[in-house]
């Protein structure tokens, strides 16, 4: 593989913050020319660094909630373990399927409208699989912080506000969207780089439309962001998620106020259930985790009762709304 020097970093940074932007303006921001752009993003897709380009869309605006589940699995043999993979990456409300590695062994999302909707997928799941289950864990989720990837350039974001993306649930202020704005919200999901000309043939509609379109749902704040997906092994970095239970809940934002500095924060949650606060970093290894975590008991001592954590083996699906 060639070695990812400085100028893939700034190209994946900047397909980061905005994968639809043209190779000539990405050009421009890194200081090469549009040809050696597109050469160095085909080569990066090629040798597996670029998985993909999806669309953060924030289906709470939508009317839709997040239920995620954590699970642990028995008598499961890998065929097995497959078959119930399979069955979720399938099911049309699922957002992130995760394979784990520490408390339990697979985390799930799911876009859901109301409580029915869930309690009728979880019914079929138990009838096909519920004697594989020797653990289930609910929660609610209510909302979350999305950071910048300064990893990818650390000593050059340090000065930056790393925060990009929110995305609230309880509060969040209901959007009205039609029928051709869902479909191509469903186009772009998994898929963030399509062209105009493209989207306009399969909404038969004209390319201005859907751009008009593409810039309301972006204003209204339905369409979050344009992202890249990344093999952050090609980095040398492991996924890691830690669900922190605080002995002293009012300390929940000062704590966050800190660690949002970390240039290897990725990522801060909210729900109702499981713990208290989640915090999501791409580190080396354990050990990296372990002194960011001592760090913080140092800085708040005694906030922290206890703490959790484990890594993300294999990302199955990542969609941020129900597919039609």
């Amino acid at each position: 593989m060639t070695p990812i020097d400085i100028k893939d970093r700034k190209i994946l940074y900047e397909l980061d913050l905005d994968a639809r932007q043209s190779f000539t303006q990405i050009g421009k921001k890194v200081g090469l020319k549009k040809d050696m752009v597109v050469y160095r993003v085909q080569r990066m897709q090629d040798e597996g660094i670029i998985k993909n380009f999806w669309t953060l869309i924030d289906a709470y605006k939508l009317g839709y909630n997040v239920f995620r589940f954590y699970l642990v699995f028995q008598y499961a043999t890998p065929d097995i373990k497959n078959k119930v993979i399979e069955y979720l990456i399938k099911e049309k409300h699922t957002c992130v399927i995760n394979s784990i590695i520490g408390r339990y062994d697979l985390v799930v999302f799911l876009w859901i409208k109301n409580i029915n909707d869930f309690y009728h997928f979880w019914e079929k799941m138990l009838d096909n699989y519920g004697d594989y289950f020797a653990e289930k864990v609910f929660s609610l989720y209510v909302k979350w912080y999305t950071y910048r990837n300064s990893y990818l350039l650390l000593e050059e974001t340090k000065d930056l506000d790393r925060l990009k993306y929110e995305i609230t649930g309880g509060r969040a202020e209901l959007v009205d969207i039609d029928e051709t704005d869902y479909h191509l919200l469903n186009l772009i999901a998994e898929n963030a780089r399509i062209p105009l000309i493209n989207l306009a043939e399969k909404l038969n509609c004209s390319s201005q439309t859907i751009n008009y379109r593409l810039n309301n749902l972006t204003k209204s704040g339905v369409i979050q962001a344009f992202r890249i997906g990344i093999d952050i092994s090609k980095f040398g970095l492991k996924h890691f998620k830690i669900d922190a239970h605080l002995k002293e809940h009012t300390q929940r934002n000062h704590i966050t106020n800190y660690i949002k500095n970390n240039p290897y924060l990725t990522f801060i949650g909210t729900s109702a259930g499981v713990s208290d606060l989640e915090l999501e970093f791409y580190l080396e290894d354990s050990d990296k985790l372990n002194q960011i975590m001592d760090d913080i008991h140092l800085k708040f001592p005694g906030a922290i009762r206890k703490y959790d954590y484990f890594t993300v083996a294999k990302n199955y699906k990542l969609r941020f709304i129900p597919e039609i």
